[in-house]
């Protein structure tokens, strides 16, 4: 008995540490550290609005943004700061442009400085990275994939994937994306040879990315991919609602209409990857193939069979994460840079025509293959254009892991800092009095290359797909004029918004005029 009493008690003793450390960390995480952070920031002169109990200015962002995105814009207008990021220019105005706003209990210090986010994305990136309230808010979407991963797991995760985007990688790739866009486009031939010659081109890139990126990471299995991503699509917007709310330590595991929606979805996806990758594992097993395959999941489950890699392991849900990031990442964004370029093109003639000249005299009526790109530089300058005025991410978010001094300011441990991208594309003093008009000339100089232009992050963390989501584009366009041309339709109602990324809101309608020649 007296054995069994002591044993309760040091059982209790255990018990009542643990919630002590756990409390004590809480309330750290929750009150200390930001308090401490703010106090340290006020000292600096860096400022910003008063944060509500609890939610921070969560409601006041909110409300801001459902306002100034109510109403569709009346012209096809590239002034969209205001629409987008009214908070920005509020706060901006009255406290400068580098001061600290709350999402809920996370302080975050906005920063436009060209020169500070160099030094932040370059030398201080092993010291900064995703919050946990930003892995928190994606973890049902792309869970602990490379986008969201931090320290030793980013780095070895990035040396996993990066095969997949290799010089001998994306010649293969150029395969896929002329196939998939020569179907695209016999079917925006038939839809005219019906008489319809209007057509929605957001819904088609879409669709045609996702074809592309289907092929790319599964292969011969791109008919079930297809399936996962739709699903995905679904899940990212029902993830994109927990940006507006708060999110609470075990708050996705609350019994909710939300969560039970999330989960389902997430099941079935992972399901479904699941059934991909037995089925590849049995044809390995039975001798039917030498390996798992050359596509993107090919490559992680060949690096699954070494299950440790300098320490770092990899395991089915990680292979899983990263499908779905790269689903995100290689398709999303890219069919969003398609679609805008496509209306600003259609609403631009003249830049058209220029484009039209260029891609004939180089490709010479032949498809255009990877080794012609270099020579499209119009093309290029357009696409950059396009990144600039509406780049895929309003926003670049890092936490600072450590103190650190940026610049004239010491930054605390656990701050987040904010670089509001679309702001910084349309500023003024960093592109001139036609910062926001269309003027791909402005590109025709390499000199643009820094902080100021961040369709892709920067520094080692930069996008990992960016050359293929470029050299994608650049072949889906040049096939495109080659053989239409088109014009902003009448129907067609400006009104860009934000879900994750910066969307039109009733798509993008053209009217196409096939090009007849000999």
């Amino acid at each position: 008995m007296a054995l069994i009493l002591r044993l309760m008690t040091a059982i209790a003793v255990i018990m009542l540490s643990w919630f002590i450390r756990v409390a004590y960390e809480t309330i750290c995480f929750y009150w200390l550290s930001p308090r401490r952070i703010k106090k340290i920031m006020e000292k600096q002169g860096v400022r910003g609005p008063k944060p509500r109990p609890l939610i921070g200015n969560i409601l006041d962002m909110s409300s801001l943004v459902s306002s100034s995105t109510s109403e569709d814009m009346p012209t096809i207008s590239h002034d969209i700061v205001a629409r987008l990021l009214p908070h920005y220019l509020l706060w901006s105005k009255e406290y400068g442009k580098r001061y600290v706003y709350w999402n809920g209990f996370e302080p975050r210090m906005c920063l436009t400085d060209p020169d500070m986010i160099k030094e932040l994305l370059t030398k201080y990136n092993p010291l900064s990275g995703k919050s946990w309230l930003q892995q928190q808010g994606s973890k049902n979407f792309i869970g602990n994939g490379l986008l969201m991963a931090n320290g030793d797991a980013w780095f070895h995760q990035r040396h996993i994937v990066s095969p997949a985007f290799m010089s001998d990688k994306l010649k293969s790739y150029a395969g896929y994306v002329v196939d998939c866009t020569k179907t695209m486009l016999q079917s925006l031939e038939n839809t005219v040879g019906s008489g319809q010659n209007e057509v929605e081109m957001g819904e088609m890139m879409t669709n045609l990315t996702a074809d592309i990126i289907s092929r790319i990471e599964f292969g011969s299995n791109f008919e079930k991919g297809r399936k996962i991503f739709h699903l995905l699509n679904l899940l990212q917007k029902r993830c994109a609602q927990a940006s507006k709310h708060l999110c609470l330590p075990g708050s996705r595991f609350f019994p909710s209409q939300y969560n039970k929606v999330i989960k389902a979805l997430k099941t079935e996806v992972e399901e479904l990857l699941m059934e991909i990758i037995e089925s590849r594992k049995a044809c390995v097993e039975l001798g039917r193939s030498d390996s798992y395959g050359k596509d993107l999941l090919g490559i992680l489950m060949d690096e699954l069979q070494n299950k440790k890699r300098d320490g770092f392991n990899l395991n089915l849900q990680l292979i899983m994460d990263e499908i779905k990031t790269f689903f995100f990442a290689g398709h999303e964004t890219t069919a969003l840079l398609l679609t805008w370029t496509t209306m600003l093109l259609a609403s631009n003639p003249e830049w058209q025509e220029k484009l039209r000249d260029e891609v004939a005299q180089v490709c010479n009526g032949a498809t255009p293959t990877i080794d012609h790109l270099p020579k499209l530089r119009m093309l290029s300058m357009i696409i950059n254009e396009s990144l600039r005025l509406y780049p895929p991410a309003t926003l670049l978010p890092r936490m600072v892991f450590e103190d650190i001094k940026l610049g004239d300011l010491l930054v605390p441990k656990g701050l987040s800092i904010w670089i509001p991208v679309l702001a910084i594309h349309h500023d003024k003093e960093l592109w001139g009095e036609d910062a926001n008009e269309f003027n791909p000339d402005r590109f025709a100089s390499k000199s643009f290359i820094s902080s100021r232009f961040l369709p892709f992050g920067g520094g080692p963390r930069n996008c990992i797909g960016q050359s293929f989501a470029l050299m994608e584009a650049k072949i889906i366009l040049a096939m495109l004029v080659s053989q239409f041309r088109f014009k902003i339709s009448s129907s067609y109602r400006h009104s860009p918004v934000v879900v994750l990324t910066i969307k039109p809101k009733h798509g993008v309608q053209v009217c196409l005029e096939p090009l007849h020649t000999s």
